[in-house]
């Protein structure tokens, strides 16, 4: 792939994705497409399959229907190229909390096969971008759960992704502590060129200049930037666009049903 291909090549690429549980469909052909340098918000209620395709992204699940691609590498292909420019921050807290800040990334290092030297590089660059620097050597149990977020941050940057997915990472904080995850990451995107998937229930986390992904029960309703997405719609802003778009595809199902 040539220099100026790689550089208009989408961060990910949801292609046509279905997913089951048995006999219960959770992710019913489902695409879209983060680009780079973008911030892009996955905005559905809980339940509506954002934990799926997450698995799906990470190879947690295997894919059974569809494609994912991460910078034009297919994840069920290609493993090894995808996950290598992947950073991942899971809704569930993955850090062992009995050890410091620098043990835990130590260890992440050591997992993705990075040398002592150039991991104790890393981790001093990617605690001094999250503003961590002086809580290395502390126990992560004694941080608060915002500074925890801010850690599950440094180690998904560790190995320089340049995608990183993040599935509702706010969850627990108070309303300073999101403001400040959600300036950091968008930081991430525009100053720093990663694409970001931003996976929230949370209609506020989205702000004007992002992109949306309106995920409901396993489909997607609408997708574009946040202006498009509401005046598509017809709503007033994005409560509105999100409740009129869910409302609409709730009374479809009903109607079908009957």
């Amino acid at each position: 792939m040539k220099p100026s291909d790689v550089a208009h090549t989408a961060a990910l690429e949801i292609d046509h994705v279905s997913h089951r549980y048995g006999a219960r469909l959770a992710l019913n052909d489902v695409s879209f497409t983060v680009r780079q340098s973008s911030f892009t918000v996955l905005l559905g209620l809980n339940g509506a399959g954002k934990s799926t395709l997450f698995s799906l992204i990470t190879r947690l699940y295997a894919i059974r229907s569809g494609q994912i691609r991460i910078f034009g590498h297919d994840v069920a292909n290609e493993p090894g190229a995808a996950l290598s420019k992947l950073g991942v921050v899971f809704q569930s807290r993955a850090l062992d909390t009995d050890i410091s800040v620098r043990q835990n990334l130590m260890y992440h290092a050591a997992l993705h096969g990075i040398a002592s030297k150039r991991a104790n590089e890393l981790i001093a660059e990617v605690l001094d971008r999250v503003a961590m620097t002086d809580r290395s050597l502390d126990r992560v149990g004694n941080l608060s759960i915002g500074q925890m977020r801010r850690i599950e941050i440094a180690r998904a940057l560790l190995h320089r992704p340049r995608l990183l997915v993040l599935d509702e990472p706010t969850v627990g904080l108070d309303i300073k502590a999101r403001a400040d995850i959600l300036d950091h990451v968008r930081g991430l995107s525009t100053v720093e060129g990663i694409g970001v998937l931003w996976a929230t229930h949370l209609i506020d986390e989205a702000g004007a200049g992002d992109n949306v992904v309106v995920l409901h029960k396993g489909r997607v309703l609408a997708r574009g930037g946040l202006g498009e997405v509401v005046g598509q719609s017809g709503g007033a802003d994005l409560r509105d666009a999100f409740n009129r778009l869910t409302g609409a595809a709730d009374q479809d199902e009903l109607e079908s049903a009957r």
